[in-house]
């Protein structure tokens, strides 16, 4: 026979109710104060010593003149307190980002804030994204209006910027508080490398072949010899389409060719190396060529550690590979660009030149060469 046993359930314990209970005021007091933060501006500040010094005054003396002024203040106050709280209530904000921006170039950020109140304007709204430093300012919105405004910035190295928070704020009507209500939208904007640094020319397998006359077979509209199946891209002649793919993944898929003299060139991006300004100055080597291959219509690819994208020509292609080297990240530790195809058709840019003597013509930047520095030696 067995004793009495007594057990305790943690969970159910006072002390851990009261935790748990202070645990959720505190989330919820910090959501309130996420969701709406009121601060006294300068001359707020002033003018409330003011009052509270007549209000001392006026009991003091029982002056009815002062008794009249001190109920003015404080009706200000009150005032100026419940028009800025209407000022950021019931607005819709999207913003618009475009598709990429560069280093060291303006870019603009557009916002349309529509007023969804049905009598009450909005007036002097200032809209501000968390981690950015500029802010884009609205003069006014009318009941059941929307106006566009836009925030200009600039930066100064590359990389993809999250976009969560932005801040309504307003010291409207008269100055006294400046009232804050943040708006969850979420988005993100990508800072694309430079493509201005001067390269110098490069000659690869597929770079080599010359044309003069009439286009080949193959630039033509023949089919050339068939290489791999990938994604439909807007463009695309619809007679590539591989049917049966496209019926297996859901998606539209097309056949892709090697056409005649127009073999397409991959640029490789070593990331083997530490991050800085050297790392730096071999993603702006590569976006030139990408660059200069996309002004001269011709297919390129580009395979880095971590990323790759597929061959194409053109404004879009060239968009693609801009994202990509957007999120390149260096690590000595990484393993080298691996193109699908012979490396012989491909020319690295890298750091080390490690692997340099099987690639079709190899970039070096050396540590000297800076972000800002104008020319690049192999």
């Amino acid at each position: 026979m067995s004793g009495p046993t007594s057990s305790s359930d943690p969970l159910s314990s006072p002390s851990r109710v009261a935790a748990r209970a202070l645990g959720r005021l505190r989330e919820a007091w910090r959501r309130l104060r996420g969701w709406r933060r009121i601060y006294f501006t300068a001359g707020g500040l002033v003018f409330a010593l003011g009052t509270f010094a007549v209000g001392f005054a006026a009991m003091n003396t029982g002056n009815n003149l002062l008794f009249l002024l001190l109920g003015a203040m404080l009706g200000s106050i009150a005032l100026s307190g419940w028009l800025s709280e209407r000022a950021i209530r019931q607005l819709e904000v999207r913003r618009r980002v475009p598709r990429g921006a560069t280093v060291d170039r303006p870019v603009r950020i557009a916002y349309e804030v529509r007023n969804h109140k049905k009598r009450i304007p909005t007036y002097s709204l200032e809209l501000r994204e968390e981690g950015l430093p500029d802010s884009a300012f609205v003069a006014g919105v009318a009941p059941g209006e929307t106006v566009t405004v836009r925030s200009e910035h600039r930066f100064v190295s590359r990389g993809v910027y999250p976009l969560e928070t932005l801040t309504l704020a307003t010291s409207f009507p008269f100055g006294l508080f400046r009232k804050e209500r943040d708006l969850q939208v979420p988005g993100e904007l990508v800072v694309w490398p430079r493509t201005d640094r001067r390269v110098r020319s490069v000659a690869v397998a597929g770079e080599r072949a010359r044309f003069r006359g009439p286009a080949p077979a193959g630039l033509a509209g023949g089919r050339g010899e068939y290489r791999a199946l990938r994604e439909y891209r807007p463009g695309d002649d619809p007679r590539d389409i591989h049917w049966r793919s496209t019926a297996s993944y859901g998606e539209p898929v097309v056949k892709e060719y090697e056409r005649d003299g127009a073999r397409s060139v991959w640029i490789c991006l070593d990331g083997g190396a530490e991050p800085g300004d050297p790392a730096e100055a071999a993603v702006e080597v590569a976006a030139a060529l990408a660059a200069r291959f996309a002004r001269r219509g011709r297919r390129f690819g580009l395979a880095t550690s971590g990323w790759r994208v597929d061959p194409g020509s053109g404004p879009v292609q060239l968009e693609r590979a801009l994202d990509a080297l957007a999120r390149v990240e260096f690590h000595p530790e990484a393993p080298a660009a691996a193109p699908p195809v012979e490396r012989e058709r491909c020319v690295l840019v890298s750091l080390t030149g490690r692997g340099a003597g099987a690639f079709g013509d190899v970039v070096i930047v050396g540590p000297e060469s800076g972000p800002l520095a104008a020319e690049t030696t192999a």
